[in-house]
């Protein structure tokens, strides 16, 4: 007997899993289902800000090195053996205070030398000049020659010249013997010593002993890219910018990202630019009472350097780029849409526009990541609590 396999299943395919999608309460057409108008899914929801133009201030934080004030290597200018340091090592000094003691006595030994030549020239002086004296009244009286006359001046005149030269000699000796003893020659705080006790220093050359610097306040020495000067300074012509008045103030960030607590200010800014860097250099001055800062420490540097009146920003993680360049996206409509935007730098944690945004549009901060161009969202303000999720009605018994 032949069975016809097609009259056993009247129903298609189709109609058989639609209506067991019905039996089950499901809706193929996204409609019947809990939640929505027609009981599907509700939109997504995304944190918007809402773009209001306002005044900002610019600044450039700037990659930077700090540099003592004032510096000063201590240095023997005398040849001999050191004794002793009188100074402790890392202490503060004043300008004067003796630091270093070099062997006085071959000083002294020339010195008391250079003093008894001056005696004697100052001897030879006297003797010739009684012989001076003595030829110029016996010439008014012909007894003598002019010869002899003019040997007995020119014997004066000589013997004064060696008390000069004694006399410079020994001040000379004199001065090496107060280089024995090495002075500060600026106040700050002093090194270890570069030296010890019992070593040749000064012999050819001045030998370096220590380091004094100058923490009070301190120097950072900066760069500034000539394009950003140059950006800026048109800026401020055209009138986008205006100009912080006064000094410009500046706050310095620590190498461990902490925040130094004293402002600073700006003293210069050169008037070239290196041709091998393309940059401009600056220097700041910060209060260093408490000796935090140390010459050598790598910091950065935050200068406020113009305002804008009417910037307009965006939060930096609201920011996307792509092949075509920056976007944001927004909430138009209650749909997301892609808006194009060149921004220019960025302040802290925003990014200054351009061109792009005009106000008043609704950027899309968190949740771009469950977004697609236009589709359907529900926009909440940023930082606001998140809704509570709406309780599911519990199943009904078959």
């Amino acid at each position: 007997m032949r069975v016809n396999r097609r009259s056993s299943f009247p129903f298609s395919l189709p109609l058989v899993l639609a209506l067991a999608l019905a039996a089950c309460g499901g809706d193929p057409q996204g409609k019947g289902g809990p939640g929505g108008p027609g009981g599907g899914m509700p939109p997504p929801e995304v944190s918007v800000v809402t773009i209001k133009p306002g005044e900002l201030s610019l600044t450039s934080e700037l990659p930077g090195r700090l540099e003592a004030v004032r510096s000063a290597e201590v240095r023997a200018r005398v040849a001999g053996i050191l004794q002793k340091r009188v100074y402790q090592e890392g202490s503060e000094v004043k300008e004067g205070d003796v630091l270093f003691q070099i062997d006085p006595r071959p000083f002294q030994a020339a010195y008391d030398n250079a003093t008894a030549a001056v005696a004697r020239a100052e001897a030879t002086r006297a003797q010739t000049r009684a012989q001076a004296e003595r030829a110029e009244a016996l010439i008014g009286k012909k007894l003598i020659s002019q010869q002899d006359f003019d040997t007995a001046q020119a014997n004066f005149h000589q013997a004064e010249a060696d008390v000069a030269a004694a006399r410079a000699t020994q001040v000379l000796h004199k001065l090496n013997l107060a280089l024995a003893t090495v002075r500060a020659p600026i106040s700050g705080r002093i090194g270890r010593a570069l030296v010890t006790e019992g070593a040749l220093v000064g012999q050819g050359e001045a030998t370096p002993l220590a380091l004094i610097q100058q923490l009070n306040p301190v120097y950072v020495n900066f760069s500034q890219s000539s394009v950003e000067v140059l950006k800026l300074r048109r800026a401020m012509e055209s009138g986008q910018l205006k100009r912080v008045g006064g000094q410009a103030e500046a706050t310095l960030v620590l190498e461990d990202g902490s925040e130094y607590p004293q402002k600073g200010k700006l003293l210069f800014s050169d008037l070239a630019v290196d041709p091998g860097t393309g940059s401009v250099s600056l220097r700041a001055e910060f209060p260093n009472k408490d000796r935090l800062l140390l010459p050598g420490m790598y910091v950065r540097v935050r200068l406020a350097q113009a305002v804008a009146s009417n910037a307009i920003t965006v939060p930096q993680r609201a920011l996307q780029r792509g092949p075509q360049g920056a976007f944001v996206m927004l909430v138009k409509d209650g749909k997301v849409a892609v808006q194009p935007v060149t921004t220019s730098a960025a302040q802290g944690d925003v990014w200054v526009v351009e061109s792009g945004l005009a106000g008043g549009e609704q950027v899309i901060v968190e949740g771009i990541q469950k977004v697609q161009p236009g589709m359907p969202v529900t926009a909440v303000p940023f930082g606001a609590a998140p809704a509570a999720p709406a309780a599911t009605a519990p199943a009904a018994g078959r």
